[in-house]
């Protein structure tokens, strides 16, 4: 097995945190239940803050509720139209119901990602910047301050009025990218409101307070999307037609994760990258929303709500080649992307959230083709965890849950086939998956997740199948293992070492591009 962290200098000063004295080995949404007053080397916890009573008195609880106190206030409405504060007009009305969906049925019009000359095929690796040379020794400051408690140095902070739009192509394309992303979300968390019942949501176990917070959430996409678009400005794209891979409550849920996941992770990706630091901010201030909608997403499918330490960071491409297959067609005219369509990358033996025992997982056990599909959850009911009050194997909603039998583990092989090049993907079937043609053939799984990419031998079974065994690889030594959650999996022909600011220099050599549900 290879191994290959992505840390590099926070790896060398790991010693300056912290560590548990006794650290938890969570693996795969299967966590210590050594919680609360039994923390291990947590000695001295007798603070006075602490309240003895555990007793509740519920035989005096609320049985009416009305008008019972009377605070001062005045009648006060929000600005609107030409009024002093009034809000700038939202991208388009809040959705109340299902739009059009389904396959792309066409033939398209213009084909590819959008292109200019290209200057190489790769782009070369560069020695550490040479001003990148501070670092502090004592503690104190080394500069004169410009004003009182400001520090000298930061970007955007000599004064200048922010100007909140982009100044790039880089910006307008990962932009542009975003903006696909929140209309899609927008869409999806309305369809799934219009599509089931209230009976379909409460036999998954979601009450109508739940309905009301993913309907709350696509509020939040119609925000996300107005802001994205005022930063693109006219040329930015309208929302689109999607094909949907679910056909269950608990399959809507799993998709959502999942698409929440990839959407999240493309802006940590670039969010650091974009040339203009004001669209930046507010972007970072839109997607810390999307990393709660994953988390919601993932409580409601009965996962461990945040099984890692850090949230991982893809490549624009990746995000992209997640994305487009649900995309099937858009209106003539809208802005095209620059971003590459991988070829999909399947996980054959994906373990399947809805399993009491993930092993028992039979081969394909998605609702569909495509790398983000989500699980099939129309098992037999003496193989499902969806009804089960059992701790450690049910997995009906819930704050949190704790898997007495993980989802996966290190050691367990994993079995791929992928896709060759060449396929017409997303809107109007008018984008092509690629590979560039410095890549060889596949002999690594390259492993994303967290600070961390590592590395395992593929081992071929055919041109286009293989396996590998999940590595056990640790953030930092003694803590939280690399592999968990909703992650991402890669087939590339060189086995490179890379970090997550400069992750996307992998592209050039990935094959094939995956998505892993190993907790």
């Amino acid at each position: 097995m290879f191994s290959k962290s992505i840390v590099a200098s926070a790896l060398l000063a790991g010693a300056a945190y912290a560590a548990p004295a006794a650290p938890q080995d969570v693996y795969a949404s299967q966590a210590s239940s050594e919680y609360g007053s039994q923390v291990p080397a947590y000695t001295g916890a007798d603070a006075p803050y602490k309240s003895d009573s555990a007793s509740v008195d519920l035989d005096n609880v609320a049985t009416s509720f009305g008008t019972n106190s009377a605070v001062n206030a005045i009648a006060t409405a929000a600005p609107n139209g030409t009024a002093s504060g009034a809000g700038y007009p939202l991208r388009s009305s809040l959705v109340t119901g299902s739009t059009t969906h389904g396959p792309y049925s066409g033939t398209p019009t213009t084909v590819g990602a959008v292109t200019t000359a290209t200057l190489g095929l790769t782009v070369s690796t560069l020695p550490l910047n040479p001003t990148a040379t501070y670092y502090n020794t004592d503690g104190k400051l080394t500069q004169p301050e410009p004003a009182p408690y400001t520090p000298a140095g930061g970007l955007g902070t000599n004064g200048s009025l922010p100007r909140y739009m982009v100044e790039s192509d880089f910006d307008y394309e990962s932009i542009t990218l975003g903006l696909y992303q929140e209309w899609i979300e927008l869409d999806t968390f309305n369809n799934g409101l219009a599509t089931f019942s209230e009976e379909d949501f409460i036999a998954a176990g979601l009450t109508a307070e739940d309905r009301e917070l993913i309907r709350f959430m696509a509020q939040q996409e119609e925000g996300h999307a107005t802001l994205l678009t005022n930063m693109l400005g006219h040329t930015a794209p309208p929302q689109c037609t999607y094909n949907y891979p679910y056909t269950t409550v608990r399959e809507f849920l799993d998709f959502n994760q999942k698409l929440t996941r990839y959407g999240e992770s493309g802006v940590w990706g670039f969010i650091n990258h974009l040339d203009s630091r004001e669209v930046g901010q507010l972007l970072a201030q839109s997607i810390a929303t999307e990393a709660r909608q994953q988390m919601a997403f993932r409580q409601m499918s009965g996962l461990f709500p945040m099984p890692v330490w850090f949230e991982t960071g893809i490549p624009q491409s990746w995000a992209w080649s997640f994305l487009a297959p649900y995309i099937s067609s858009c209106p003539a005219n809208t802005t095209r992307l620059a971003w590459q369509n991988f070829p999909a990358l399947h996980i054959v033996n994906q373990p399947n959230i809805n399993r009491w025992s993930a092993n028992d997982t039979a081969d394909y056990e998605v609702t569909g083709n495509r790398t983000s599909d989500p699980s099939i959850s129309t098992i037999p009911e003496e193989e499902s965890c969806q009804h089960l009050n059992v701790t450690g194997y049910g997995c009906g909603p819930a704050i949190s849950r704790n898997r007495s039998e993980p989802l996966s583990f290190p050691g367990k092989q994993v079995n791929f086939t992928w896709d060759a090049p060449g396929l017409a993907v997303g809107p109007n079937n008018s984008y092509t998956t690629s590979v560039n043609p410095v890549a060889g053939e596949p002999q690594f799984v390259a492993w994303v997740a967290q600070l961390n990419l590592t590395y395992t031998p593929l081992i071929k079974t055919s041109n286009n199948s293989g396996y590998t065994y999940q590595p056990a690889g640790e953030v930092y030594g003694g803590g939280a293992p690399v592999v968990n959650g909703t992650m991402f999996v890669a087939l590339t022909d060189t086995d490179m070492f890379l970090t997550p600011f400069n992750l996307t220099m992998i592209n050039p050599h990935v094959v094939a591009l995956g998505l892993y549900q190993s907790g």
